[in-house]
């Protein structure tokens, strides 16, 4: 019987995905072995508030076999933002948000525009939906490419995402820049992507509200997350906020219990503890500095960074370098696959202690490697890898 089976069974093989999947690129996240100091994610490499722990002490069994409920959470992270309920929309981390997007904006055919280098699931959603994608290449300094961006904008344009801070880069987009954008482009949907945006300061969130200016573009929608400042990467969440009118929209096309109850509870108990976040932030931006000093006293071409994150040029030897440090304890990560980043390698930062171990530790590396600053300017001869998640 089995035999007769084998004989009539359709080969699998012959069960194609849509054209957009096919054409869809592939990640593959480094995450095997993660067993030593995480600066290679972006991640908080320290904790959430403790008030997360609090919160997820008091849950009961029970409350385990609940359908989660979305609502009431939303409610309380809008009146965070000084926004209305109905302007947020609580999300399986940004990736979720960006699928979102996408599914609920983008027809076959309809272009998205954004810059690169940045954060490869934009590459990902707006592929699988069938979009036409229009990258910007940033030049050698990796500043936003305002200029270009807005001569990319056609009638065809249906989305354009701006990361600010942007990922792998660091730098950073004003508001009057993407202000200027969502003017000119009326008929698309902006999405700003704030994912680092504790680490900035600067923010268009405060556009959203009901008491913004008359002349603030409409069509702006913006992306948070947990997993970045808030340190809840194992959880999930993340958030989009925007005019009522968008919003409505994309809740349609949201799963109604996209969030699961553990990660509402830990985000209910966290979003208002301001001292705690506070005392982070200063933490990351004073070990960023302290590492921006350490690569500049080492003579390691790097770019000034407003995120948790420093972008260095390494050059040829950019694997060694992140092996040896691998070797040493530290995880970094490799950035030389993404477009017009070739021999470079990013450092996430973390708090006191961890920026003491990784400035160490980057000097051993290099002296392991015996990289000299020369090295930068000479050719790269291993072959290029496909590029990775986050």
């Amino acid at each position: 019987m089995s035999a007769l089976l084998d004989e009539t069974r359709s080969p699998v093989t012959t069960i194609q995905p849509r054209r957009a999947i096919r054409a869809m690129p592939e990640y593959h996240p480094p995450l095997a072995g993660r067993t030593a100091l995480r600066l290679d994610f972006n991640e908080n490499t320290h904790a959430p508030s403790p008030r997360v722990r609090e919160a997820l002490g008091k849950l009961t069994l029970e409350s385990f076999t609940i359908y989660p409920e979305r609502a009431p959470v939303e409610a309380v992270v809008a009146a965070q933002l000084g926004l209305k309920p109905e302007q947020v929309l609580l999300t399986n981390a940004v990736d979720e948000a960006i699928h979102i997007v996408c599914f609920t904006f983008l027809e076959e055919g309809d272009e998205t525009l954004f810059a690169v280098p940045s954060f490869f699931m934009y590459d990902v959603n707006a592929t699988a939906m069938g979009s036409v994608v229009k990258r910007v290449q940033m030049d050698e300094t990796l500043e936003f490419p305002f200029e270009r961006v807005l001569a990319g904008i056609t009638p065809k344009t249906k989305l354009i995402i701006l990361c600010s801070p942007n990922n792998p880069t660091g730098t950073v987009i004003s508001r009057e820049q993407v202000h200027a954008i969502a003017h000119a482009a009326p008929h698309a949907v902006v999405m700003v992507d704030e994912a680092y945006f504790h680490f900035f300061g600067e923010t268009v969130m405060h556009d959203l509200c009901d008491v913004a200016p008359a002349d603030v573009p409409r069509n702006m929608i913006v992306a948070r997350t947990f997993s970045k400042a808030y340190g809840l990467a194992n959880l999930r969440v993340g958030l989009l906020a925007g005019p009522a009118e968008l919003m409505q929209h994309m809740r349609k096309a949201c799963s109604p219990y996209n969030v699961n109850g553990v990660a509402l509870r830990a985000v209910e108990a966290c979003v208002g503890d301001t001292e705690y976040i506070d005392w982070y932030v200063e933490q990351i931006r004073n070990g960023r500095a302290r590492i921006e000093k350490a690569l500049d006293h080492m003579r390691v071409p790097r770019w000034p960074s407003h995120a948790n994150f420093v972008l260095m040029h390494i050059g040829p030897k950019h694997k060694e370098f992140v092996a040896a440090a691998r070797a040493r304890g530290v995880l970094l990560r490799d950035r030389s696959s993404d477009p017009g980043l070739a021999g470079c390698v990013r450092i996430t930062v973390g708090v006191e202690d961890q920026v003491d171990t990784a400035i160490a530790v980057l000097r051993d590396s290099l002296a392991a490697i015996g990289w000299m600053p020369v090295e930068v300017d000479a050719p790269e001869t291993t072959p290029k890898e496909e590029r990775e998640y986050e």
